[in-house]
């Protein structure tokens, strides 16, 4: 996989964060603000899908795109991550 090490690295950075600011001032300076909204809206897309929101609904409610969403419940459906750590809320 290219870029492995580097990939790695940012996960143990990202392992290091043990609060809400902390992730606040490294997610500003390791993003542009679009970035982390994006990240925003795909978290409460999954969770609005696990709620049993409609796609018209969590576009709606996010302004996502339709393939965005799409990719969301893909992951959500067959991945891990989203599963793990999103809840219904």
């Amino acid at each position: 996989m290219p870029y492995e090490e580097e990939i790695k690295n940012l996960y143990d950075v990202i392992l290091k964060l043990k609060t809400e600011k902390d992730c606040e001032v490294l997610f500003e300076d390791l993003c542009t603000k679009n970035e982390i909204f994006a990240m925003a809206q795909r978290v409460k897309a999954a969770t609005l899908l696990k709620q049993k929101k409609t796609y018209e609904q969590i576009i709606e409610e996010t302004d996502i795109s339709s393939a965005t969403l799409s990719r969301v419940s893909k992951c959500l459906k067959y991945g891990e991550g989203y599963k793990k750590f999103i809840d219904e809320k």
